[in-house]
């Protein structure tokens, strides 16, 4: 017996057209990547896994240590040259690493210098004291001394700062004699790391890739401001400048996605209805945007006053606008 087609009759009411289907749910751009690498990187470990990298650490140090002395110990009794050979090796292993630690040690004293300037930046602008307001500029000055991009606003300082006699006056112009410029800098570096992050998000449709730029531009951006700013940092040093940015934002909330960020950016949701990949990179770059706004307000030796400061949504126009115009 075979078997013919099946007809399934419908009822007319249970035909929908095309254009009155609903249309298919879409989540809201909430920037993931940029939100899960701020909280990686601002998470604080808990004290048993301090102990436990430590511990672990100086076993790894102690063990290396006695395989390097048995190594050469046993050379010298096999042929006293070559165990001189590597003993000299040693040496300059161990002498690498002393200014390595070194370097490191500076620059964290170089962030500290800088942190010290703007405390008592703050407490001269509060207590209206001259005489703080030109301890820190001689500070600034001293800061600055050696960079000949600074140079010119030195000598415009220099040359004026005997006119000013009020702590306000006085760091308002070395604001923009000497910090202007910086900023201009600083927020370049800003705008191409929000470029960088927002392009990656969209055109990348990898799981993990995004978390990676974001977590890496971020890292990258906060270093090069502290570097414009004067507070050059090593490897020790790029990670907790970045941790206290990080955790200063998740602590205020401000790493998260609002209204005014939304706003902010393309018109809100417009993008969402091109591609959602399109809203999440531009919402990442704005976040990105953000937390270097949060950096230049840590690394900057004075605080903003009489030069403003940016704005998120500036920068992200600067640096977004015409990205995925043409999507």
């Amino acid at each position: 017996m075979s078997k013919g087609p099946v007809l399934i009759e419908l009822d007319e009411s249970d035909v929908i057209a095309p254009d009155a289907a609903p249309p298919v749910p879409e989540e809201g751009e909430t920037g993931a990547a940029m939100q899960t690498a701020a909280h990686l990187a601002a998470r604080r470990g808990s004290r048993l896994a301090r102990w436990f990298w430590a511990s672990l650490v100086a076993l790894v140090g102690f063990a290396a240590s006695v395989a390097a002395y048995d190594f050469v110990i046993g050379l010298l009794d096999r042929s006293p040259v070559l165990g001189m050979v590597a003993l000299g090796l040693i040496g300059i292993f161990c002498l690498v690493l002393l200014l390595i630690a070194l370097r490191e040690l500076a620059a964290l004293l170089r962030l500290r210098r800088v942190d010290r300037l703007q405390s008592r930046a703050a407490e001269a602008l509060a207590d209206g004291s001259l005489s703080t307001a030109r301890a820190v500029t001689d500070g600034l000055l001293a800061l600055y001394k050696d960079r000949e991009d600074t140079a010119w606003g030195r000598s415009a300082f220099t040359d004026r700062q005997g006119e000013v006699m009020d702590a306000d006056g006085l760091l308002g112009l070395a604001e923009t004699a000497m910090l202007e410029p910086l900023d201009k800098r600083a927020r370049q570096e800003v705008e191409a790391a929000a470029r960088r992050v927002a392009t990656v998000t969209a055109v990348v449709p990898l799981a993990f890739a995004d978390i990676f730029t974001a977590l890496s531009a971020n890292i990258a951006m906060i270093r090069r401001i502290a570097e414009i700013y004067g507070g050059r940092s090593g490897a020790l040093g790029s990670w907790r400048l970045t941790r206290s940015v990080l955790t200063h934002l998740v602590a205020t909330g401000a790493v998260a996605v609002g209204d005014d960020l939304v706003g902010s950016v393309a018109g809100g949701g417009v993008l969402s209805k091109v591609s959602r990949r399109f809203g999440e990179g531009v919402i990442n770059g704005a976040l990105t945007a953000r937390v270097g706004v949060a950096a230049m307000e840590v690394c900057r030796p004075l605080p903003f006053g009489s030069v403003p400061r940016p704005t998120v949504s500036g920068l992200v126009k600067r640096s977004l606008t015409g990205l995925f115009s043409r999507a």
